[in-house]
């Protein structure tokens, strides 16, 4: 990159400056969407950020990086030239906001260049992946989920599994956490989680009974309708900014609480039968891309051989036991029973049971309604495939 490129990427771009991060006494890991930086001597924090929402997360360890601290992370919506200040508490071991007037000063001392050789730059490359991952992220959805103090931190979900049924793999992790040092030291009233939208797991009307009622159960498209006109104001776009968020916090700042919530937006729209080809419409690129970008290639599985951060996940999370491979089973059989196929999504399917299949080694029973999904053109059980012109798209 040439100079005077580089110069205007640092005065129009955000700074985050780190303040007091311990070198010596511990290890400390910095990240903003999987870029790692290790604190040495000189680092002071990163430049050259793009404006717009990020996730900024970190982890401190022992000298020897056996033993890492949980995960703390938050989200930020800045616009160009800004700059962000935190300060490392010795006493909290976490970082911190600093008072204004303090972050006044940094400020300019930010804009007249004075701690630009102690700045990390941000790497470029990876700006349109997480573009891609937080494109429906805006100020008002970070501001309306995240927590009190704005801090997503593991070691205040302990129980959060409840007396929900479990499967095996959040059994093991429930089991994790309640096992981890870190969690005994937290007091229980300290908690402060996202403000999630409530989706419930059992619809249950007055009036409705019987068979209308399974129905409604076993066919998520009035409840998702009902949320988007209650709970995100007919949005679509906000109910895919929660779930970009959720995805986002347990993604990278390891949430049960936000793993719990993704979850249960993906069966809602993964659950819709009746309008399979609408509910479609608001979430291929956005699932697409966290299952093939992040979720399948660049997660934590265990704790990282590298020393590079702690992880309270294992396999069991990737599992042919979990949510999302019965999920998607269901889902492969779902399209194989519509009588009517959109074109778009009968791709988007095939991509995806590649997908879990090159990546996770997953294998869907053969002869099964899964493998419906690739059709012989003279197949006349097959669904009829609508392919949508341009304008019936756009509705």
């Amino acid at each position: 990159m040439d100079p005077e490129r580089a110069l205007e990427l640092v005065k129009h771009g955000v700074t985050l400056l780190l303040l007091d991060v311990p070198q010596y006494t511990l290890k400390f890991f910095f990240y903003i969407f999987f870029m790692m930086f290790s604190v040495g001597p000189a680092f002071k924090g990163i430049k050259m950020i793009p404006p717009g929402p990020h996730f900024v997360y970190y982890s401190s360890s022992s000298r020897d990086g056996k033993e890492f601290s949980p995960i703390i992370g938050f989200f930020v919506d800045v616009g160009p030239s800004e700059v962000i200040v935190r300060k490392w508490d010795p006493q909290e071991e976490r970082l911190v906001k600093v008072s204004e007037e303090e972050e006044e000063r940094y400020c300019l001392a930010v804009k007249n260049l004075e701690f630009d050789r102690h700045l990390g730059p941000y790497n470029l490359n990876h700006y349109v992946d997480w573009k891609r991952l937080s494109n429906f992220i805006m100020k008002s959805i970070i501001e309306r989920l995240e927590p009190i103090g704005g801090e997503i931190n593991v070691v205040y979900e302990n129980g959060i599994f409840g007396n929900a049924p479990k499967t095996p793999m959040e059994k093991a992790l429930d089991k994790q956490l309640k096992d981890s040092k870190f969690e005994t030291s937290v007091d229980k009233s300290q908690r402060k989680g996202c403000y999630y939208t409530s989706v419930p797991r059992v619809i249950k009307r007055k009036g409705i009974q019987g068979q209308e009622l399974t129905s409604m159960n076993l066919d998520k498209t009035q409840l998702l309708e009902t949320l988007l006109e209650k709970d995100y104001g007919g949005s679509e776009d906000l109910l895919l900014g929660e779930l970009q968020f959720a995805f986002i916090a347990f993604l990278m700042g390891q949430s049960l609480e936000a793993f719990l919530q993704w979850k249960s937006l993906v069966n809602l729209l993964f659950g819709c039968t009746e309008a399979v080809s609408i509910a479609f419409q608001l979430y291929p690129d956005c699932i697409m891309h966290m299952l093939k970008m992040d979720l399948f290639h660049n997660f934590p599985v265990k704790d990282r051989a590298d020393g590079t951060g702690p992880s309270l996940l294992d396999d069991s999370w990737f599992s042919a036991d979990s949510f999302l491979h019965h999920l998607c089973k269901d889902f492969f059989s779902l399209v194989q029973d519509a009588s009517v196929v959109d074109g778009d999504l009968l791709s988007w399917t095939r991509k995806l049971k590649e997908l879990l299949e090159s990546s996770l080694g997953w294998e869907f029973q053969e002869n099964s309604a899964v493998d419906g999904i690739y059709f012989e053109e003279n197949d006349e059980y097959a669904p009829v495939v609508e392919m949508l012109d341009d304008e019936a798209q756009a509705v």
